[in-house]
């Protein structure tokens, strides 16, 4: 998506090209056009299904009904769009190319359980089209002609229809960091959009890390309406910023400080572009919420890379304490197993010994220190005490409480309580 440097073959000046939204210079293949029209087609169907007036609080039920006409509908969509040499594909196993094609497609436009939307959907979208690219549905004899061609004649579209789901739908945010993440719903346009403004190069040259093409707007110019209203239009960056100011309001560096601070850097859009990138690998892609929904089969098979470099353990994860192994317990009359680790059982500290010496507090009596506390009754204690009776055998020995009779007067009540401060009736 970086623009291109070329040489004029009757003129010795280099010609720049760059490829924006409208761009008449972008050559749209056989495939890329016919998945124009299957979005086209998929836009139609939110006509079909209006939005519900009823109060909710949270996504309208109505995505729901959207959802299913087209899961109804895509079977055929597929046969409709997409050349029969892609759909027939297949490894021999029961599981088709166009079964894990539906997967990926339908996947890529929110959760009709939660309602909402978020990167993990995006990328099953991108699946879609990588799974494609693996069954040779795209044209790849030309060097990033096709890619050009995928990302403003297909993602762009795609993008434009969920942003539409999104607003009529009111479809939350899935797995967002609120503030602290890039966006609520995309990754995609700003990786794209940034490489738009990055400056160009030639077939030879490596991806550029700094720099801007000649004339692109400021990166700051992200709080700047009018900037934002003209190039949204052009450049996938800023249209995804101005999807921003049609569904947020209040200042933007409160709403999207993110995207503020990334607005701050002096180097260019190309090194926008590179962070874009290394933040995409690690909030995307390694982000164990964001994958744990995403299906594998034969096209994007869970296998691991034997290339991969092991990633070095962290500061937290080198300062944990030391583990125990776990005990192996054997099932009951079993043998033990070899090697098994056994832990001493837990000891009460005061059942180690016969007798436990206490702490004295400072008020207490010299007797009451030296004399040692019985820790734990013995087998012949505990029976000698079980055998002891509550009472004496002497009933006349019992403690009683007194007559309520002895504690009145002659006037059959008690005598009467006086204050201190109470004058003597005789006086």
């Amino acid at each position: 998506m970086f623009p291109c440097r070329t040489q004029d073959a009757n003129d010795s000046k280099q010609l720049l090209q760059s490829w924006q939204l409208d761009s008449p210079d972008v050559t749209l293949s056989d495939t890329v056009r016919q998945l124009r029209g299957l979005i086209r087609e998929l836009n139609s169907i939110i006509d079909e299904v209006p939005p519900d007036p009823g109060p909710r609080r949270f996504g309208n039920v109505s995505f729901r009904k959207w959802y299913e006409a087209v899961e109804a509908r895509l079977p055929d969509l597929l046969n409709l769009h997409l050349p029969p040499k892609v759909l027939s594909s297949g490894n021999g196993s029961e599981v088709t190319a166009k079964a894990e094609l539906l997967s990926y497609l339908l996947g890529g436009f929110g959760s009709s359980q939660r309602l909402d939307y978020g990167t993990g959907h995006e990328l099953s979208f991108l699946a879609f089209l990588g799974c494609i690219w693996k069954l040779g549905g795209f044209d790849t004899s030309s060097l990033g002609k096709e890619e050009r061609g995928i990302v403003l004649g297909i993602i762009e579209p795609y993008l434009e229809l969920v942003r539409r789901l999104i607003k009529l739908y009111t479809l939350e945010p899935a797995g967002s960091h609120g503030v602290w993440g890039l966006d609520d719903h995309a990754f995609l346009p700003y990786l794209f959009g940034s490489a738009q403004y990055g400056p160009a190069i030639s077939e030879a040259d490596d991806t550029p890390i700094e720099g801007s093409l000649m004339n692109a707007p400021d990166p700051a110019d992200v709080i700047t309406i009018a900037t934002v209203s003209r190039e949204r239009t052009k450049n996938m960056y800023f249209s995804a910023i101005g999807f921003i100011y049609d569904v947020k309001k209040g200042p933007f560096w409160e709403h999207s400080p993110m995207l503020y601070d990334i607005s701050g850097i002096r180097a260019g859009w190309a090194k926008i572009n590179k962070g874009m990138i290394k933040m995409y690998v690690a909030e995307v892609l390694s982000k164990f919420p964001v994958v744990q929904h995403f299906c594998f089969g034969s096209l994007f098979s869970w296998d691991k890379d034997p290339d991969a470099v092991p990633q070095s353990g962290t500061v937290h994860t080198a300062n944990q304490p030391a583990q125990q192994q776990p005990i192996a317990f054997a099932p009951s009359g079993a043998a033990p197993q070899q090697g098994a680790t056994r832990l001493p059982p837990v000891v009460h500290p005061m059942a180690t010994s016969s007798s436990f010496v206490g702490t004295a507090a400072p008020w207490a009596k010299q007797s009451a220190v030296t004399s040692p506390m019985t820790a734990f009754p013995s087998q012949t204690d505990q029976r000698s005490i079980s055998q002891t009776p509550r009472f004496p055998p002497d009933s006349s020995s019992r403690t009683t409480a007194p007559n309520r009779t002895s504690l009145q007067g002659s006037t059959g009540m008690p005598p009467p309580v006086r204050a201190p401060w109470a004058r003597n009736p005789s006086e």
